[in-house]
């Protein structure tokens, strides 16, 4: 997959000029024991100038020096949600198969109208909570980020945590959010030294470490109740298509 269109080249990956390398603290890993988490970014915008798309570009250097390996998701042809009869599209199926792909995730979206955007939406509400018998969203780590055109705000990041939340992931305590994002990137795309860029550096930081944390935990913290009732069912022959749901008494 790493030859595809839909995975964006990241410029300059090892150029960091925002950061003060003599304060970063690298996860010390001198045999090579531990497999590099698998980090997939999300953004929120089709502009060619994304400020999104620059945020997450920025992270996705910060996770190489830490020890990740990282895919950014171009959703440039992705269609709309039930747009393409049985999701039958190659950036819908490349997408599900990134996720399956990934230990953690970043999801950056802009807050336009208070919310994030319907970019951002569409590529969460095309990944499934199952997919042949795999789960491309549960038990992966999450971290969340928004950019915004005006004053600092957090209606979109609370929004991704909400859909974090649903999709059942492990969604970090710390996250990002820049204000007037047009004054955080100079004329090349690269974000300034800031306290804005300082926070990206601790989610990114936070966001390894608790993928490292959780990641031999995963099958312990995710073995859910109802999912063996419906494996056991299915194991059975049972058709649980057509199982009715009681009617719930009206509330008084």
């Amino acid at each position: 997959m790493t030859g595809t269109s839909r995975l964006r080249p990241l410029p300059d990956p090892d150029h960091l000029p925002a950061l003060d390398r003599k304060l970063v603290r690298l996860r010390p890993d001198p045999a090579g024991d531990v497999p590099p988490p698998r980090i997939l970014l999300l953004y929120g915008s089709l502009r060619p100038r994304s400020y999104s798309r620059l945020a997450v570009e920025e992270a996705a250097r910060l996770l190489r020096l830490f020890g990740a390996e990282t895919r950014i998701f171009d959703p440039h042809d992705l269609p709309l949600p039930d747009q393409v009869e049985g999701d039958d599209h190659p950036a819908i199926q490349e997408l599900r198969e990134h996720s399956l792909w990934s230990d953690g995730q970043v999801w950056c979206s802009p807050e336009r109208h208070g919310q994030v955007t319907g970019v951002m939406k569409a590529q969460i509400d095309h990944l499934p909570l199952a997919l042949r018998g795999m789960r491309p969203t549960q038990g992966r780590t999450l971290a969340v980020m928004q950019v915004s055109g005006g004053s600092q705000s957090f209606n979109a990041v609370n929004t991704l945590r909400l859909l974090g939340r649903w999709m059942r992931m492990f969604t970090i305590p710390n996250q990002s959010s820049v204000a007037k994002a047009y004054q955080a990137f100079d004329e090349a795309g690269r974000m300034r030294p800031s306290a804005y860029y300082d926070r990206i550096v601790d989610v990114m930081e936070e966001l390894v470490r608790f993928t490292l944390l959780l990641r031999p935990q995963v099958a312990a913290l995710t073995d859910r109740y109802s999912e063996r009732v419906a494996a056991a069912r299915t194991a059975a022959g049972e058709d649980l298509s057509g199982i009715a749901i009681a009617p719930q008494p009206a509330s008084s």
